[in-house]
């Protein structure tokens, strides 16, 4: 079997029976038996041309996937990716024959033959790369793959760290920003649920020189164009909702769904622009596979486990005062209560007149520890002389 979709969430990883082995221009699919074609592949022609020679090598009772990349390739370059993928298959057969289950067979390629494989193309004018290691193995890679684009790969001298010499570091830092400014004084608020992602899009200072139809129309197109980008940015995948800026006229709407389709188009992963709703927000489907850039970057704040919230101090002097009634009623403590807790749950307790009231009803004296470190709603009750309870 093979993992077709991460773990995302709450939800597993998707697996499927049908095998596909991932080359630069074609996909092998040794076990499902039909030949597909990119659906960015437009010219009815080159379409024609390219599944014609994809029929003509398909191994009999395998499948190929034909690829953007091979637009423009003749019969020899698909057919030495498909030796190579014919091998790699070969060699993964013979592993699973001789392995015991369960047991990996095949791990898809490492971070640099991935960018070489699926980016680099004819439109790539510079390939930089600052490690040795890496530059060779690159180097050597697209001399073998893609002979006419080898002077393009590049290794970097500059001084500067190349992220921030060209600016990614700066950008890497903005991915997981609730908000994104827009040139014109706008700004976008993209927030993140378990089921979809909602964009909301504001004006912020924009004013515009013109009507007030024409400004709020610019700001709506500035901002579609921004979060094509930032989704292509965050890899952000599933349902996405976006609120813009209601428009009166209809033919400005339909502009701003078609600019939408047309900048889809540039996103590698499949993304749907569904329409408008009733209630004025635009539907976005885009193809999730992998974790998203956030998930990568960030894990799950050990305190509200990624909720946002924990409960408030006076929300826990409250428990701790409830819990004091209950152990009571099982056993007096006749040196009274010591209570370990975090700092602003001490002095919650302290400031409340809940504590004496409750000292006073037992007839018991009640302290409290200041522990570092400690969960804002842990909380640890001590009979003084009688030890935890």
């Amino acid at each position: 079997m093979q993992v077709v979709k991460d773990a995302v969430g709450t939800k597993g990883p998707r697996v499927a029976t049908k095998l596909s082995l991932p080359g630069r221009n074609i996909v092998l699919m040794p076990t499902a038996a039909y030949i597909g074609m990119s659906r960015r592949i437009e010219d009815e022609e080159e379409r024609a041309r390219l599944h014609a020679l994809a029929q003509e090598l398909c191994p009999q009772g395998m499948g190929l996937i034909v690829r953007t990349a091979a637009i423009g390739q003749d019969r020899e370059t698909l057919e030495a990716d498909l030796r190579y993928l014919l091998r790699l298959w070969e060699s993964l057969s013979a592993r699973c024959g001789v392995l015991s289950a369960p047991a990996l067979l095949y791990r898809d390629a490492d971070l640099a033959v991935r960018v070489v494989r699926d980016l680099l193309t004819e439109e790539i004018d510079r390939f930089l790369v600052d490690d040795a290691e890496t530059y060779r193995h690159v180097r050597d890679l697209v001399s073998y793959t893609s002979p006419s684009l080898a002077g393009r790969v590049e290794w970097y001298e500059g001084g500067t760290p190349l992220f921030r010499a060209y600016g990614a570091e700066e950008e890497l830092e903005t991915l997981t920003d609730r908000e994104v400014e827009l040139p014109s004084g706008g700004f976008l608020v993209i927030d993140r649920t378990e089921a979809l992602t909602v964009i909301d899009v504001n004006t912020g200072k924009f004013v515009g020189s013109s009507n007030l139809s024409d400004t709020i129309y610019r700001a709506n197109m500035e901002a579609a164009a921004e979060i094509l980008r930032q989704l292509r940015l965050r890899d952000i995948g599933g349902i996405i909702v976006v609120d813009f800026i209601d428009m009166d006229e209809e033919t400005q709407k339909e502009s701003l769904l078609d600019f939408l389709r047309e900048r889809a188009k540039l996103d590698r992963t499949k993304t749907n622009i569904i329409g408008i709703t009733q209630l004025g927000l635009v539907e976005i489907t885009r193809k999730k596979s992998r974790q998203n850039v956030e998930s990568i970057l960030y894990a799950d704040c050990p305190c509200c486990h990624g909720s946002g919230r924990v409960e408030s101090p006076e929300t826990v002097a409250i428990r701790i005062c409830r819990d004091i009634r209950r152990i009571e009623e099982r056993s007096h403590a006749d040196f009274g209560y010591e209570v370990e807790v975090h700092d602003t749950v001490a002095y919650a307790l302290m400031d409340s007149p809940l504590v004496d009231r409750l000292a006073s009803d037992l007839g018991v004296k009640i302290g409290f520890v200041i522990k570092p470190g400690m969960h804002p709603e842990s909380y640890a009750i001590l009979q003084r002389g009688n030890g935890r309870v």
